[in-house]
């Protein structure tokens, strides 16, 4: 009974995060995160350039540019800035995790990843099932 609830906040906060990927400017990807901890929302990100920065995540070439942040690192710094702690809490993220936001997850204290969908380099769940978060792929049909 437990899981099947936990399973619905699981599935709404990740439409969710879907959502707020709206508020992304990049044209290749879309990415929201969501910091959730005691069923509060308690940080909020999507992929973008740095405060000051102009919206504009691809080159010319439509590559993204390097100093292009990723959802997860936005909502984590967010949390920083914030009086909030990220420690036991759960990361909802469209699009699993690369090594260098891993690694930020790691030292955050978060406990659990939801994301739908699998990015092709999956070097970032390696680290995160090596740190003993638990990861838990919700392939959403949206």
């Amino acid at each position: 009974m437990k899981y099947d609830k936990q399973f619905k906040l699981d599935e709404r906060y990740l439409r969710m995060a879907h959502i707020w990927a709206e508020n992304s400017y990049c044209e290749r990807r879309k990415v929201g995160a969501l910091i959730v901890k005691d069923k509060m929302i308690i940080s909020d990100g999507y992929n973008g350039t740095p405060e000051g920065f102009e919206n504009i995540c691809e080159d010319e070439n439509q590559s993204t540019k390097p100093y292009v942040l990723h959802a997860e690192a936005n909502a984590i710094t967010k949390v920083a800035k914030s009086n909030n702690s990220s420690e036991g809490a759960t990361l909802y993220v469209t699009t699993s995790p690369c090594m260098e936001c891993s690694k930020l997850i790691i030292q955050s204290g978060i406990k659990r990843v939801v994301f739908d969908e699998k990015y092709r380099i999956t070097d970032g769940l390696d680290i995160l099932k090596r740190a003993g978060i638990e990861i838990i792929n919700l392939e959403m049909k949206l």
